[in-house]
């Protein structure tokens, strides 16, 4: 009886296992297990409201819906492109008061956050649409009342007056790749992720904007194929590491007189300007910094007699983060966070710049800052809080006191708060969970409703047998660093495995988070599947550990990281059930650096690394990226050198795939070719693959499938 009992086990299991599904490379690129995310939400006026924008694939209806907060079945559709005499729309802005919407079409992408369309303005009151400019604008705003849109067109800086269509031009010396007026050039808008590069002042009357100048920027030629005989040439303005940047020049211009005034900021550390806001009093602050970037001050301007006064700096000897969340209070006092004190942490100031209370102490990193409620002076951000790998959401005073946990389980939580802060959609995930949306009530946290739950996913899921995700810290060259590992799930201690080992280790990064799963991890998983070990370590230098963890890495980018991988992969070979023989890295962007790096430098452990997109020397990379840990090629001539792979080309010894997109306008395809050429005349064997036309993100029809199925080839073939 025992024994028939046992057998009977034995089948069940195997007609189970057997019937778990493989994931394939065509499941995971046709988007089969893609989770369903909520749009973008707006909070309206009405508390209780939020509007999303939807598109109907079915009817390919494009429109705006109107959701509660409270109420799952209480929506409506507020505006429908069936409705209009456009086609459809891709994006929307509400004027303040909420009457008037900015509708963009016929969207093209210019880099990576900016984008050219056609623009109008809906009236919900009289149901009439307007055209903003009969040409594709850049980053229309309305004024803060709802009179005017202000937008940048061959790069001169515009504003309509919607009640009269009058069409002013505050700027005519715009200039394709020399000045630019309202808009951020390529450096800026990918470092500082400055995209409107002017504001409308609080009470809609002034408009400043930064004018930059890149006549002595150096040009970059971008090959285009195309689909005709001949190539073309995209060039744009890249100042490379130790080159001439733009000059940004800050104006005032007033609707009112007319006048243009440039502001004087020669007395301060001028050098960089990546950011302009309005205070509460509706004076207009700057924030400038030095070409190193370890020196940051904030500027006040008085837009009556153009005084200038400097109310706040902050020095340090690697570099001061410009995304500081700064927030003005209704008497001009401000928040801002700062590493000051070791950690990422939110501070109060007083108006003249005196600190009046460090609001957020402790070993931890606040990442988030979601806005202070003048109702009751509570401020909501979220943190790393309990574990550096996660997200948890908090409540606290504006002096530090009463502080209270919004979140508590393991995982990533997002917050969208409503506009009074009495709700948030609680968007969460983690390792084991998909995205879950729920509203809560921010005083007690009780869940008010359920918006997704991604159920779908979870029963599709089901399915397929998927490794669990194990986190866990190793010491590494004397650092307690993140981990996680994925194993077989019929994991044999007695048998030996292949690994693969994936990371990013880029400055102030973390890829070793308790979140829902990317693309790379559904093809991690199909890998494990097939017998490897993959596993991740964050290494010396990346974030969210304090400010000295991640300034280990500064003025020598590329040394720690590696030795850090290798160190990682030579700890592994030493668990019993661990190939030391097949044993891979690969990376994308920094990551592929970082892979080549490992494949060259621990020639001895790695015997194959695929490389996306690497940067192969920091040279050849943007300036205020680079600069800000490296500091200039010629103060920083070995820094730039000796961790470069072209320094090395030599000592290639494993299995290497070379992959880059010939219009990469980030990190550009020069770098693999320059290291293609290193191997060639150090006669060493690599595999190279070539995407045209396709830019860092190396995607667009069956492309990502085609690599991902390259990688995958390479991997089974060489680990």
């Amino acid at each position: 009886m025992k024994n028939i009992f046992s057998q009977f086990v034995f089948l069940f299991l195997t007609v189970v296992v057997s019937a778990q599904k493989e994931i394939t490379l065509e499941a995971i690129w046709s988007g089969e297990f893609r989770s369903e995310y909520l749009s973008e939400i707006h909070s309206m006026n009405d508390p209780d409201l939020y509007s999303v924008f939807k598109y109907d694939r079915a009817t390919r209806e494009t429109r705006i819906d109107v959701h509660s907060f409270t109420d799952k079945n209480k929506t409506s559709k507020l505006l429908s492109a069936k409705d209009l005499p456009i086609q459809y729309f891709e994006n929307y802005s509400f004027s303040k008061n909420e009457n008037l919407i900015l509708l963009g079409a016929q969207m093209q992408p210019i880099y990576r956050y900016t984008s050219s369309g056609l623009f109008f303005v809906y009236n919900r009151n009289t149901k009439k649409l307007i055209q903003v400019f009969d040409k594709p604008i850049i980053n229309p705003q309305f004024s803060p009342d709802g009179t005017k849109v202000a937008y940048v067109f061959e790069n001169n800086l515009y504003y309509l007056n919607i009640a009269s269509a009058e069409v002013i031009q505050v700027t005519n010396d715009g200039k394709k790749n020399a000045i630019i007026n309202g808009l951020a050039d390529w450096v800026y808008e990918e470092e500082f992720e400055l995209i409107t590069a002017f504001k409308w002042s609080l009470d809609s009357k002034q408009l400043a904007y930064f004018k930059f100048d890149e006549s002595a920027v150096k040009e970059f030629d971008m090959t285009i194929y195309g689909s005709g005989n001949y190539t073309s040439a995209q060039t744009f303005k890249y100042p490379k590491a130790g080159e001439e940047n733009s000059k940004v020049d800050l104006y005032n211009y007033n609707i009112v007189s007319s006048k243009n005034i440039k502001i004087d900021l020669s007395n301060y550390q001028n050098y960089y300007l990546p950011k302009l806001q309005w205070t509460t009093k509706n004076n207009l602050v700057v924030m400038a910094m030095n070409r190193h970037q370890n020196h940051m001050q904030l500027v006040k301007v008085n837009t009556l007699s153009y005084n200038t006064d400097l109310f706040y700096e902050e020095k340090n000897v690697a570099y001061v983060e410009h995304d500081n969340h700064l927030t003005f209070l209704k008497d001009d006092s401000f928040l801002l966070t700062s590493e000051r004190s070791g950690f990422n942490h939110l501070h109060y100031f007083s108006e003249s710049g005196k600190q009046i209370k460090q609001v957020t102490k402790g070993g931890y990193t606040v990442t988030d800052v979601y806005g202070f409620n003048a109702d009751n002076n509570k401020i909501y951000y979220q943190s790393t809080e309990g574990n550096t790998t996660e997200r948890q959401l908090f409540e606290i005073g504006l002096k530090g006191t009463k502080k209270r946990a919004l979140t508590t389980k393991k995982g990533q939580h997002i917050a969208h708060f409503n506009t009074d802060y009495s709700l948030y959609v609680d968007d969460y995930s983690s390792a084991k969970n998909p995205s879950l949306y729920s509203v809560r009530k921010t005083e007690t946290n009780d869940e008010v409703l359920i918006i997704n739950d991604n159920k779908r996913l979870q029963e599709k899921l089901q399915s397929y047998q998927l490794a669990e995700k194990e986190f866990s810290t190793v010491n590494i060259n004397g650092y307690d660093l993140n981990t996680w590992i994925l194993k077989p799930t019929d994991f044999d201690v007695t048998k030996k495995y292949p690994v693969l080992l994936y990371q990013y280790s880029g400055p102030n990064s973390q890829t070793v988070s308790n979140v829902w799963n990317s693309y790379d991890d559904y093809w991690h998983q199909l890998l494990v599947q097939k017998g490897y070990i993959v596993v991740c370590v964050d290494g010396r230098g990346t974030g969210f550990k304090g400010e000295k963890f991640k300034t280990l890495t500064q003025k020598q980018l590329g040394k720690l990281e590696t030795e850090d991988q290798i160190a990682f992969a030579e700890s592994l070979v030493k668990l019993p059930y661990i190939d030391s023989e097949r044993i891979g890295i690969w990376g994308w962007s920094y990551g592929g650096t970082t892979a080549l790096n490992a494949v060259l430098k621990g020639n001895l452990v790695f015997s194959t690394a695929i490389s996306v997109a690497p940067v192969t020397n920091w040279r050849f990379y943007d300036t205020i990226y680079t600069e800000r840990f490296m500091t200039t090629p010629s103060e920083n001539t070995s820094g730039y050198d000796d961790y470069s792979p072209l320094s090395y080309p030599e000592l290639l010894k494993g299995n290497l795939l070379l992959v880059h997109g010939t219009a990469d306008d980030n990190v550009h395809v020069q770098n693999t070719l320059k290291m293609a050429e290193a191997f060639t005349n150090a006669n060493k064997q690599f595999d190279l693959a070539i995407y045209t036309d396709k830019n860092h993100g190396i995607y667009g029809g069956n492309t990502r499938l085609h690599l991902y199925t390259k990688m995958t080839n390479f991997i089974l073939k060489n680990l």
